[in-house]
């Protein structure tokens, strides 16, 4: 046996204890490939030593693990999403204070705090009645200084948002079917981004969810809702662009029931051509899911930022379709705040998420202590 012969012999069984032993800690100690293979690799050592090292047919290339978010859980939004609030908020209550604060409450000083409220888009008859109760109370309870005064517009604002509204998000379906949220509203208000951010307030909850992109009368609608849940790992169901809203969210139901998801969310079209093409689309919606599974939850978005416009939005859409809950975007900006308010007691029914900032995790559930101590702050 020469002796070139023989060191290939000896470099063939020193690569091939390396490729087993990589094998063996690559691959969690997992048993070593049968021996026909291991000769492959060896002949082909020996025969072709200019090659590069050789690998197994079996191995498996590695590939890009795809990194799905863990969103903020919900508790953990509210001490930050307040002191956001404060500081856009802050012209409001820094108003009311300024006028209850003063040494007389004279004419002047009422009309000045209506004007405040009014321009905070409270609505005329909340700002009577704040106004109304705010005046009874310096007068019997002989207020006349600024902590006390505080104290009681705190009590006032409060009541005003009415603490007893029932705010829990309505998600938990029966018989074992998953809750269908339906969220409304016009385009432009930031409904499909805020079903977007719905789906990772539940996911934080360790909730399963399914995304309907019903809203196909709108380009790239259907795209931008895909990539929201893509990034928390949450399916969405879609269909042709133009195509039939209500067959997307029969099949987005169809889908959660199947896959014995908790929760489906379904974002529908926001056009308002007239309220009579509203009401059917919707309806249609509605109804065509509702063969599969009730519809837990309808909630109207909104741009807090529009103000009696937001409210005109609000009024045609309670006509329409039942609106269970009342979702405020933007309120970080322009909004007054007076805005909640408002659009509760046109609506009857609560405010029970807010959105604040740009950040994907920037919605929170509504709480009407955390909202006027933000206020005041």
């Amino acid at each position: 046996m020469s002796l070139t012969v023989l060191l290939l012999i000896i470099l063939a069984v020193i690569v091939l204890l390396g490729v087993g032993i990589g094998l063996v800690i690559g691959r969690g100690r997992k048993e070593l490939p049968p021996p026909s293979e291991l000769d492959r690799v060896t002949e082909e050592v020996i025969e072709h030593p200019e090659h590069p090292e050789p690998h197994l047919e079996d191995e498996e290339p590695a590939t890009a693990v795809e990194t799905i978010e863990r969103p903020e859980a919900p508790q953990g939004r509210l001490v930050r999403l307040r002191a956001r609030l404060a500081r856009s908020q802050g012209s409001l209550g820094k108003g009311l204070l300024a006028v209850l604060s003063r040494s007389t409450l004279d004419d002047d000083a009422w009309e000045e705090l209506e004007d405040t409220l009014l321009a905070a888009d409270v609505g005329v008859t909340a700002t009577d009645e704040l106004v109304a109760n705010l005046k009874t109370r310096v007068r019997v309870e002989g207020i006349d200084d600024p902590a006390a005064a505080k104290a009681a517009l705190r009590q006032e604002l409060v009541g005003l948002i009415n603490p007893s509204f029932d705010r829990t998000l309505h998600s938990t379906g029966a018989d074992g079917k998953p809750g269908v949220v339906l969220l409304v509203g016009v385009n432009g208000t930031g409904k499909t981004t805020t079903v977007g951010r719905l789906a990772r307030v539940l996911v934080a909850e360790d909730r399963t969810v399914v995304l309907g992109a019903a809203d196909t009368f709108r380009a790239a609608a259907a795209d931008q809702l895909q990539t929201w849940g893509e990034r928390v790992g949450v399916p969405t169901v879609r269909g042709p662009e133009g195509g039939d809203p209500a067959s997307v969210g029969f099949e987005a139901v169809q889908r959660g029931i199947a896959d014995g998801t908790d929760v489906v969310l379904v974002d529908t079209a926001g056009r308002l051509h007239t309220k009579a093409g509203l009401m059917d689309e919707l309806g249609k919606v509605k109804r065509v899911i509702e063969k599969q599974a009730p519809v837990t939850e309808v909630l109207l978005v909104i741009d807090a930022t529009t103000g009696q416009n937001g409210l005109t939005q609000a009024r045609v859409f309670g006509e329409v379709v039942d609106v269970t809950g009342i979702v405020l975007t933007k309120l970080d900006g322009t909004a007054k705040g007076g805005i909640v308010i408002a659009v509760q007691r046109e609506l009857g029914v609560p405010v029970k998420f807010v959105g604040l900032g740009e950040g994907p995790d920037d919605l929170a559930p509504f709480d009407a202590e955390e909202f006027v101590d933000a206020l005041l702050a």
